[in-house]
């Protein structure tokens, strides 16, 4: 791909990380570096520059970004410092949030213990209590010096274009879950990845090797071996409209969508904040504000789809909130309840946070690896004995294949890439 040479009026500047000062590293030693192509001078427009400019793979053009992005392969990159430091940070935070996956996983099972007749009153405690607890970090940290006047003067559209992706996401999906079989569901649901790789080609003019692209597709194969467990799948869906299984597809769309804009957002403020990053609770503070006032406005739809008549819905949250709280000897089958709810609540806020933290040192599509491979270790260890969940339950044979395909499509996509070597030295 050539460069597009535009009349402007003033000169290119250049943006570096201030944390990565090589660029952005990901798990294959590839640096980009991003140049702001702000103007040309004519001077510099010349039939040698050309040349040198031609298009290149060491080089890509990002149109969607407005930027020129640098994609320079080290040919030891794996014996870089930096590149050795940048993976050891991947690793490690991947490692963490998939630790949190499974524990968020368990523990909102057995939340649901007390809880099993409120799901819909914890969900919309977490939606409207995390803004709470974001917005009250975020003061704090504004007060400290670490969150920046500049930082909190981002595009505010893009954190509304968040909310309200993810809250017709929750809509479009309960929509669904109302209508499809239970096991379908999760199967349906691993097309977030897919649609994570398409439209981070799209909107932030990624490209994917073969490998990584087979090895998130074997992941979500993976995925879906294991939780379906050798069921039919076709025959699960039969005999349900097609709306609805395209529902929840959309459903996992629009939460894609929301994601890659996040990781957009950080990746711009580092231009916007001349090399700065930007602090992780200014995306989760404001993105969940909008979520809230989002699904505030679908709140008569949301309930409606959950059973519960829009005119009803108070006195449920306050039976939810009696139950959440164990208050008085009249609250029956609330047993564990408010300490495994409030467990939930605080590994998942954890949890929330680890994801988007590895959004911003690296990508939303590793984010949605590293959640996937908590999938099948949350299943295993839910076929246990637990508290409150004594009987145990045996797994079949798929599940083990499942697992093996999912392990397998990780390797896939962390294979290191030989890089290329260039004819000519630029």
């Amino acid at each position: 791909m050539g460069f597009s040479y535009t009349s402007l009026s003033s000169f290119c500047s250049l943006q570096f990380p201030s944390r990565r000062p090589q660029g952005r590293t990901n798990f294959h030693g590839q640096t980009t570096l991003r140049f702001c192509l702000v103007a040309m001078p004519n001077s510099l427009r010349s039939p040698k520059l050309r040349r040198f400019l031609r298009p290149n793979p060491l080089f890509t053009c990002n149109r969607k970004l407005g930027c020129l992005s640098l994609r320079v392969h080290a040919s030891n990159g794996s014996n870089s410092p930096a590149y050795s430091s940048d993976t050891k940070l991947i690793v490690t935070a991947s490692a963490f949030t998939a630790t949190l996956a499974i524990a968020n996983r368990v523990l909102y099972k057995l939340a649901l213990v007390p809880m099993k007749e409120y799901p819909f009153f914890l969900a919309q405690l977490t939606t409207f209590g995390y803004v709470a607890i974001y917005f009250s970090i975020l003061y704090i940290r504004y007060r400290a010096g670490i969150v920046t006047n500049e930082m909190l003067a981002v595009p505010k559209w893009r954190f509304m274009a968040i909310g309200i992706l993810e809250a017709l996401g929750v809509a479009t999906g309960m929509a669904a879950g109302a209508m499809l079989p239970g096991p379908t569901i999760p199967i349906l649901s691993q097309t977030f990845l897919v649609w994570q790789l398409a439209f981070s080609t799209f909107l932030l003019g990624r490209s994917y090797s073969f490998n990584q692209i087979a090895g998130c597709l074997l992941v979500a194969t993976g995925v879906v071996v294991a939780v379906a467990s050798g069921s039919d799948a076709g025959q699960m869906l039969s005999g349900v409209e097609f709306k609805w299984p395209a529902l929840m597809l959309a459903s996992s769309a629009f939460q894609a969508v929301a994601s890659i804009i996040k990781e957009f957002i950080f990746t711009d403020a580092l231009t916007r904040l001349n090399g700065k990053s930007l602090d992780l609770f200014v995306v989760n503070s404001l993105g969940s504000g909008f979520q809230a006032l989002f699904v505030l406005l679908f709140l008569p739809f949301l309930s409606k789809m959950k059973g519960i008549p829009f005119g009803q819905l108070p006195s449920y949250l306050e039976s939810g909130a009696g139950c959440f709280l164990n208050f008085g000897a009249n609250q029956p089958g609330c047993d564990g309840a408010p300490l495994l709810p409030l467990l939930y609540i605080v590994v998942n806020l954890a949890f929330n946070i680890s994801v988007l933290n590895v959004v911003k040192i690296s990508s939303a599509v590793v984010s949605s690896l590293t959640v996937m491979l908590s999938v099948p270790v949350s299943i295993y260890i839910l076929s246990l004995p637990l508290p409150y969940l004594p009987e145990a339950t045996s797994l079949s044979p798929y599940f083990l294949f499942g697992s093996a395909i999912l392990v397998s499509g990780l390797i896939l996509y962390n294979i290191p890439q030989r890089a290329k070597q260039g004819s000519e030295d630029v």
